[in-house]
């Protein structure tokens, strides 16, 4: 699967940017070396995605590890950048953070006033992934974990998970991140993911302030 969002931007429909918008949303999508994140941002972006890639160089040599990802001749430096219009007043941001280790100080930065994040996991290279997990559970950034359809899986989503080790709250799904509607899958299961959290806290913080009004009925 080529990792290289150049191709896959092209294929999706252009619109014309806004002069203004009345509510802007980020998401982020992280994730190891190679798993296709560039190629995500650009198969779901409406918009020709900004993606800072360079060609790889012998100057990575021995700090990049190449070796699941051969065909790969560009990498991310920065971030990609791509937009989804959901209603005249409404548009998602979204920002692919590079995978390399010598470039993760930009992850945080890239996580400020970020909604939530698609983990991209590649199931041949599951431990590339942690970081990127440990990193959003600091941040307590919620996330779902979509593995990206490089060849048939071998192993099922449940072992997966189990080897991420990742909780039962976690939306864990498939996806081809060269597929606009694969990857807007994937975008809805987050938003999705976000609602219910959202909903979830709602209740809590009601059932948290009835209990006063409740102990002080009986006293």
């Amino acid at each position: 699967m080529d990792s290289n969002g150049s191709e896959a931007g092209a294929r999706a429909p252009r619109t014309p940017l806004r002069s203004t918008t009345d509510n802007a949303w980020k998401i982020v999508v992280v994730g190891g070396f190679g798993v296709g994140k560039t190629t995500l941002v650009g198969s779901v972006s409406e918009i020709r995605p900004l993606a800072t890639e360079e060609l790889m160089t012998q100057a990575g040599i021995g700090i990049d590890d190449p070796s699941a990802v051969r065909d790969k001749r560009a990498t991310t430096v920065a971030f990609d950048f791509g937009r989804i219009t959901l209603s005249p007043q409404s548009v998602l941001y979204l920002f692919g953070a590079p995978g390399q280790e010598r470039f993760w100080f930009l992850w945080d930065r890239l996580f400020s006033g970020a909604l939530g994040a698609v983990v991209l996991v590649d199931e041949r290279r599951l431990a590339d992934s942690w970081y990127a997990i440990d990193r959003l559970e600091h941040h307590g950034m919620p996330f779902v974990v979509a593995r990206n359809l490089f060849e048939p899986p071998t192993h099922s989503l449940e072992q997966v998970r189990a080897a991420l080790d990742l909780s039962p709250q976690v939306p864990l799904l498939d996806c081809d991140a060269r597929e606009r509607e694969s990857g807007k899958r994937v975008l809805i299961e987050l938003v999705s993911h976000l609602y219910a959290r959202t909903e979830a806290g709602i209740h809590e913080r009601a059932a948290a302030l009835r209990e006063p009004a409740e102990e002080e009925s009986h006293s």
